[in-house]
């Protein structure tokens, strides 16, 4: 029996405040036990961001191994058990890449038999052919590191989590409900702006505005309706008259007349907006080319599909100068794929982070929802007759239960849960 992988990424543990806290700790634990129990000779390795150091600010360097062993005394236990059994590698990522800066990492990290890599990619062998491995932030223009393995060459990307992100976990706790913790599970970033304004709607706005706002929101698509079929009587079109002179809210007294209140302001308010919308219309039209000119994507869903383009032509390029790699693995972007590429494979370890999707409501003009679960999930590669087999699996674990009631009656119960496209088992021929 030749030896198994097991590939995960993006734990993202440990962080000042509220991100001290890791949700998936005990399966974590159990899953490293699990390995340490197969008998198997295999090998986990965690391609970047097993910690949050980025997300640290009061402290410098090795500090901050330190304060995360403080942290989570017991996954740490739990790593250097597995660790007698089984190798466990890591690689750094841009969250955690201080650990390629210092050779102190190397050694602290050794005591709890983990073995660090401290460059940008390595490889692995099986059934002949060669596994290509890295983080993956080396392709992001944001996170990329000018200088490997130099502790003063910050990437773009660790300014703004340094003062956001952590800033973020420093003051959660101060809201209604502790959600900006949770920055780091919004993805693309780009969909931040629109998820502070949806956690504001539903959790941090004053409960009497939002009741007072909400009938009008809601009803603002049966308005269209509603004012369609009135022109129509208007004008004659229709020889009907359910319209103008709604006989149904009349019968429902004082209920039925402030509906029509609610329908009244809601016209006059479509209307002034229905005025505005032609030059606002040429206004954004004419944005949009402006931010295209600068290659800033405005849609969150073409973005996402951008930087996974990113990649596949990077792997196509590992592909081409070294034809003897056959899969091309990476992290980074927190969304589990494994897509074929001309014969070869290039796998998304994903997350074991929290996350968000974002699902529109119901009814009405109401911001998104964005639905919180988990995917904890690995990929496990051996080698069978000759060829490379992947198997997908996840660890089960229940979404957490942070949806308001109105949340939860506005969202779909069919979308509350986004199913991954990753096949469970992938055979890929060496030859």
């Amino acid at each position: 029996m030749g030896k198994t992988y097991y590939f995960i990424s993006d734990l993202h543990i440990g962080g000042d405040e509220a991100l001290g806290v890791c949700d998936y700790e005990a399966e974590f634990i159990s899953f490293l036990k699990q390995l340490a129990a197969s008998g198997e000779e295999a090998e986990l390795l965690i391609i970047g961001d097993i910690f949050g150091l980025w997300e640290f600010t009061d402290l410098e360097g090795p500090a901050k191994l330190d304060k995360l062993m403080e942290q989570f005394p017991a996954l740490f236990l739990a790593l250097q058990q597995a660790g007698e059994k089984i190798t466990i590698t890591m690689l750094p990522g841009n969250h955690d890449y201080e650990i390629a800066c210092y050779a102190e990492y190397v050694t602290r990290l050794q005591e709890y038999n983990i073995q660090l890599a401290q460059t940008p990619a390595i490889t692995r062998r099986l059934a002949t052919r060669t596994i290509w491995i890295e983080h993956g932030s080396q392709y992001d223009a944001y996170n990329r590191t000018p200088d490997f393995g130099n502790p003063y060459a910050q990437p773009v990307g660790y300014f703004l989590t340094s003062t956001v992100v952590s800033a973020a976990g420093r003051h959660s706790r101060f809201g209604r409900y502790n959600w900006l913790k949770d920055i780091q599970s919004v993805y693309p970033t780009e969909q931040i702006p629109y998820w502070i304004l949806s956690n504001y709607f539903y959790h941090e706005m004053s409960m009497f505005l939002r009741w007072l706002l909400l009938p009008f929101l809601l009803f603002t698509g049966l308005e269209f309706f509603v004012l369609g079929g009135a022109a129509l009587e208007f004008f004659g079109i229709t020889q009907t008259n359910i319209f103008l002179n709604n006989w149904l809210l009349a019968s429902l007294g004082y209920v039925g007349n402030l509906v029509q209140l609610i329908l009244i302001i809601n016209t006059v308010l479509l209307i002034n907006f229905l005025v505005l919308a032609i030059p606002l219309y040429f206004i954004w039209r004419d944005f949009r080319a402006t931010l295209a000119r600068f290659q800033i994507v405005v849609n969150p869903a073409d973005l996402s599909s951008e930087k996974e383009q990113n990649y596949l032509d990077a792997a196509q390029a590992i592909f081409q100068d070294r034809p003897e790699v056959l899969i091309f693995i990476y992290g980074h972007t927190h969304k589990p794929s494994l897509r074929h590429l001309n014969g070869r494979v290039v796998i998304n370890t994903g997350t074991w982070l929290k996350r968000l999707n974002d699902v529109p409501a119901r009814l009405g003009l109401l911001p998104k929802i964005y639905v919180p679960f988990f995917c904890l999930n690995y990929f496990r590669l051996s080698e069978a007759e000759g060829a490379i087999v992947i198997d997908y699996r996840t660890i089960p674990k229940e979404a957490p239960q942070d949806l308001s009631l109105l949340q939860r009656l506005l969202v779909p119960k069919k979308k509350w849960y986004l199913e991954e496209d990753v096949p469970r088992r992938t055979v890929v021929p060496a030859g």
